[in-house]
């Protein structure tokens, strides 16, 4: 849990601390504690409760912890479960951040049952904590609800409904997104449970698992073990991406400023880079010569990726004042120097 840089932390909490007062004395619930993004959850947490005069009361799940155990100073327990399977919770409940998820598109093609169970039945089993207590319900949806938009939906508004394949190596990660939105707008309009569903933008930065077979990690991997980075498809196929500070900061204003039943994109929208480029920023930033090569989608890796991908962030703006401000050379240049020293090479 030690191994995120402290000043993003501290930049993450200096940007959220006044909005966060209303989290104050709150009991939150978040599943995929020990994942990426439950790590920061974790610590900006622990850091907000050395701030609040009332502490948050923090219950961290997640089904790949080695134990359970509490953190009695800053009032956070950690608990191995499945929320797949039932979960019975005695303490009230003010808010749910169901984070939990298979996200990396090697490991939901391996397992695409187990990722359909987290998404559907986890949400469905949080919710259901969320009736119970009237608590506060946030989904951690993900872009790839849009599928791959055409030219005219880019950048992408919430309202886009989607052009999505329900028969392919990627539906059973998009469509449990898609399908864990349902879920939240029933809850919503039938129980009137606050929902809010975040659609984050990739996200990246220190703490990314460096065996997790997305694109930075593989690319930084590459260039400290000296080898050629592989570059799947044309390379010609777009994304933006977040630096993590930036992307906590947009979680939490959803969770403290959200408006109920709404779907929010987090991200950043700008520069819209392919991969290709990509390349060309790491030969930038890094002081040694590095080479990639063009090659066909590994059979273990979904081919089916979306052209584009780019958030309209309007909405995001305007009920949330969210605007990101790190550049992407800058954090992946944090980044890597983060990798130099908690990678294998």
């Amino acid at each position: 849990m030690n191994n995120l840089l402290n000043d993003d932390i501290e930049k993450i909490f200096l940007n959220t601390k006044k909005i966060a007062k209303s989290l104050e004395g709150k009991k939150i619930l978040i599943t995929g504690g020990n994942g990426f993004l439950g790590k920061y959850f974790v610590e900006i947490f622990r850091r907000y409760n050395k701030f609040l005069n009332k502490k948050i009361e923090l219950i961290v799940y997640d089904n790949n912890l080695k134990k359970n155990f509490y953190e009695r100073k800053n009032k956070i327990s950690f608990i191995k479960k499945d929320v797949s399977e039932k979960i019975v919770i005695k303490k009230k409940i003010d808010i749910i951040i169901h984070a939990a998820g298979i996200a990396s598109p090697y490991f939901y093609r391996k397992k695409p049952i187990d990722t359909l169970d987290v998404a559907i039945n986890g949400t469905r089993n949080c919710l259901e904590i969320a009736k119970k207590n009237n608590s506060k319900f946030i989904f951690f949806s993900s872009s790839e609800i849009y599928g791959d938009p055409d030219s005219n939906n880019i950048p992408t508004k919430e309202s886009y409904r989607g052009n999505v394949s329900t028969l392919g190596p990627r539906a059973c990660y998009d469509e449990s997104k898609r399908l864990g939105e349902t879920l939240c707008y029933i809850y919503n309009k039938y129980y009137k449970i606050h929902t809010n569903i975040i659609r984050p933008f990739n996200i990246y930065g220190p703490g990314m698992g460096q065996y997790d077979y997305r694109i930075f990690p593989n690319f930084i991997s590459n260039i400290l073990n000296k080898k050629h980075i592989k570059i799947y498809g044309s390379g010609n196929q777009t994304r933006t991406y977040c630096y993590i500070t930036d992307a906590l900061e947009g979680f939490i204003r959803v969770i403290c400023l959200g408006k109920s039943g709404e779907a929010y994109n987090i991200g950043n929208n700008k520069p819209e880079i392919s991969v290709k480029n990509i390349f060309r920023v790491f030969k930038d930033i890094h002081k040694s010569r590095i080479h990639a090569d063009l090659v066909n989608h590994p059979k273990s890796y979904p081919n089916d990726e979306p052209k584009r991908r780019c958030p309209d962030l309007k909405k995001s703006y305007k009920h949330l004042r969210y605007k990101p401000k790190v550049k992407l050379k800058h954090g992946l240049q944090k980044y890597l120097d983060w990798a130099k020293i908690f990678y294998k090479y």
